[in-house]
């Protein structure tokens, strides 16, 4: 495994020791976005690259920790009073703070890690971090949390200790990860199953705009609100509506006149984003890569036209997607930034990047990174 030498060899510089080594990956979502606070469903897989750390308990009330991709360390205690400064410590900290609130023991430790999720590409490094620690931390005391829990007590790190008011998903696809397989998670009631994903002859490739406009904020929440007040107002006829998940288009032209043309699209977006991941779903089942390619291309045109949370540099790798004949092109994530996701015939892939490299750099002055990826298998002991 990639850096596994460097996790061990830095640790026995470290530490004049030897200790576990645990692995967790950053994750993908195929498709469903923005469908989660509408009570939806997403579909994440776990990726092949991710947080490795090497992990030895040292009889110590206290953690010394080592980012290799950093070149930082810091020491810090189990108490809640002792959050240590370092922000990258915090998801330590935090994991090791909530498995406390949650009755577990957990003794002082000595750790070295290091990552492959390229950072700000939307694969969730942090998700996996936490991840790491959580399955390592359970396996090394022997403190039975179950696998559900973990992803909990991840979420809650970033609740808690980083500020950040996260879903489950990210943490859920880093622990529960399955080769060949994404997750289908029901967001309402955190059911899931694993939908095949085996695309024989496609590669699936991440482009990055290396552009960030930030999806915080009054525009997410704006986003938010919309979805809210649509869901309310088909409510008044449907009593059954609690989320926009549960609403369809014929509900919702019921009441195009009550509401005001922004709350109308984005509510357009999210019932027909809802309906594009089950029809995706379905399709992966029977292996028709086509149909799911089909489903990418509408959530980007609706991100881009009906929940406007697309950007011109993302518009235009997807459009170069489509002159190459790509299969399926989408933005991943929040929007507004970040990543377009493409499921692509591997004889197209290389003219595909060519072209998508160029292009880009003749318009935007800057080249777009690219992420092969591989769906891999969650949270795991190496050695």
């Amino acid at each position: 495994m990639k850096n596994l030498e460097i996790v061990r060899s830095t640790f026995k510089a470290k530490f004049e020791a030897e200790g576990s080594v645990y692995f967790s990956p950053g994750r993908i979502n195929l498709i469903g976005e923005h469908t989660d606070y509408n009570g939806g469903f997403v579909l994440p897989g776990a990726v092949d690259k991710g947080m490795l750390a090497e992990i030895k308990p040292n009889g110590l009330a206290k953690i010394r920790a080592f980012s290799i991709d950093l070149n930082e360390s810091a020491e810090f205690g189990l108490n809640e009073e002792d959050l240590p400064a370092a922000s990258w410590a915090r998801y330590i900290f935090g994991v090791v703070r909530e498995i406390s609130k949650r009755g577990g023991k957990v003794e002082g430790f000595d750790t070295v890690f290091t990552g492959d999720v390229p950072l700000g590409a939307g694969m969730s490094s942090s998700a996996a971090l936490e991840s790491t620690y959580a399955f390592a931390l359970n396996d090394m005391f022997g403190l039975g949390i179950e696998k559900f829990e973990q992803a909990k007590i991840g979420q809650a790190t970033e609740h808690n200790y980083v500020g950040v008011k996260c879903g489950i998903m990210d943490q859920f696809a880093s622990i529960f990860g399955k080769a060949g397989h994404l997750i289908k998670l029901d967001c309402r009631s955190l059911e899931y199953e694993y939908v095949p994903f085996d695309p024989k002859g496609y590669k699936l490739v991440l482009l990055d705009s290396v552009v960030k406009h930030e999806l915080v904020g009054s525009p997410y929440n704006r986003r938010r609100e919309s979805c809210e007040r649509a869901a309310a107002t088909i409510r008044k006829n449907h009593p059954q509506v609690e989320f926009l998940r549960d609403a369809t288009l014929d509900m919702l032209k019921e009441v195009k006149f009550e509401l005001n043309d922004e709350d109308y699209m984005r509510a357009e977006y999210v019932i027909e984003e809802v309906q594009r991941l089950l029809d995706a779903c379905e399709a992966l089942k029977k292996g028709d890569y086509e149909t799911v390619g089909k489903k990418m291309f509408g959530t980007h045109y609706g991100m881009s036209k009906l929940y406007e949370v697309s950007c011109e540099e993302l518009d235009f790798l997807n459009d170069i997607a489509k002159e190459c004949g790509v299969t399926g092109s989408r933005v991943m994530g929040g929007g507004f930034g970040g990543c377009t996701i493409n499921l692509v015939k591997e004889e197209l892939h290389d003219a595909f990047i060519e072209k998508a490299t160029k292009d880009f750099m003749d318009k935007f002055g800057v080249s777009p990174k690219v992420y092969d990826v591989v769906i891999g298998d969650g949270s795991r002991k190496i050695c």
